[in-house]
């Protein structure tokens, strides 16, 4: 299951669509995404991230399972993508299954679920930041009299 299928799925619910065109939008049939909504009790799941900007689409991950298939090298298949050989080489060495091999597919719902990165909230690291709010909320509020904490930068 692509992630941006079921996304279109569940766009068109929030829309108030019924199942059938919901599904139809999808590219699916009604079967389907009646399953879809039940696996998920009927709410939509959380998204995960959003794989725009840097990220590899799912079509130059099939374009990369694609050539390594046909035996072509890393760099050759970045350069035909317009991308980096390490980010190609990053992509094959992550996603590459033991006996399956790279599959486009698995590579990008395992992408879609992959945070990125495990970077823990500030007040939870930050323990003097953490009781400086916890006193004191309204100081951290601007105020029209409050004068600025340094000068301005000429």
């Amino acid at each position: 299951m692509v992630p941006e299928v079921v996304q279109v799925f569940w766009a068109a619910m929030a829309r108030g669509e019924f199942v059938t065109a919901a599904a139809a939008e999808a590219g699916t049939y009604r079967e389907k995404g009646t399953r879809w909504l039940a696996a998920e009790g009927g709410i939509r799941p959380r998204r995960g991230r959003d794989l725009k900007g840097r990220c590899l689409t799912f079509s130059e991950r099939e374009e990369i399972a694609v050539g390594r298939a046909a035996g072509e090298s890393m760099r050759s298949i970045a350069r035909r993508l317009g991308r980096s050989p390490s980010t190609v080489s990053r992509e094959l060495a992550r996603n590459t299954g033991r006996g399956a091999g790279y599959r486009a597919t698995r590579a990008h719902a395992l992408a879609y679920q992959r945070p990125s990165r495990p970077k823990p909230a500030k007040l939870h690291t930050n323990l003097k930041l953490r009781r400086q709010v916890e006193e004191s909320p309204k100081a951290l509020l601007p105020r029209a009299d409050r004068r600025p904490l340094a000068p301005p930068i000429p």
